[in-house]
C-alpha cells in the first residue's frame, strides 16, 4: 500500500487508538472526569494528524533523498523522536489550558504519555511496516 491510501491508513489506525488511550491516562492523571479529558485528547489527535502529515512528508522527502534505503533501527527512533517532540511543544501549551494548570505541570502530566507515546509510535510504525509493508522512499531500488 502506498501513496495517500497509506497515509490515511495509518493516521487512523494510530490515531483512534491513541484517542482512546490520551482520554483514559488524561483523566486518571488530573483531576478531571473522562468526558472533560476526552476533549483535550481529540483535539490533541487533531493537532497530531495534522503534524503527521507534515512532519511525516518531510521525512518522506528527506528519506527518498539518502543513499542507504530501509528504515534502520536509528532511522525509527530518530523518527519517532523528532515527531514526539514537535507534539510536545504543541500540546503542553494546550493540556495546560485546558486541564487549567501549569506549563511545568502539563508537561509533568505530559510526562507519561511522551514516554508512551516514543515507544507506541516506535512499535506502531514497525507493526505497520510489517502488515503493510515499507513506503516507497524506503524501499531497495531495484539494479
Amino acid at each position: 500500500m502506498q501513496g495517500i491510501k497509506r497515509k490515511l491508513v495509518y493516521v487512523s489506525f494510530y490515531e483512534l487508538i491513541a484517542i482512546f488511550i490520551t482520554s483514559i491516562a488524561l483523566s486518571l492523571l488530573s483531576r478531571h472526569g473522562l468526558a472533560h479529558a476526552s476533549v483535550a485528547a481529540v483535539t490533541s489527535s487533531a493537532i497530531a494528524v495534522a503534524w503527521n502529515l507534515v512532519y511525516n512528508a518531510l521525512f518522506e522527502h528527506w528519506e527518498a533523498r539518502q543513499t542507504k534505503r530501509g528504515r534502520s533501527l536509528l532511522r525509527r527512533v530518530a523518527h519517532a523522536i523528532g515527531f514526539e517532540g514537535g507534539l510536545v511543544a504543541m500540546l503542553v501549551p494546550l493540556f495546560a489550558w485546558w486541564l487549567q494548570i501549569s506549563l511545568w505541570d502539563a508537561f509533568v502530566l505530559d510526562l507519561g504519555l511522551i514516554v508512551f507515546f516514543l515507544l507506541y509510535t516506535f512499535v506502531f510504525n514497525l507493526m505497520f511496516d510489517r502488515i503493510f509493508g515499507l513506503p516507497a522512499s524506503a524501499l531497495q531500488e531495484s539494479a
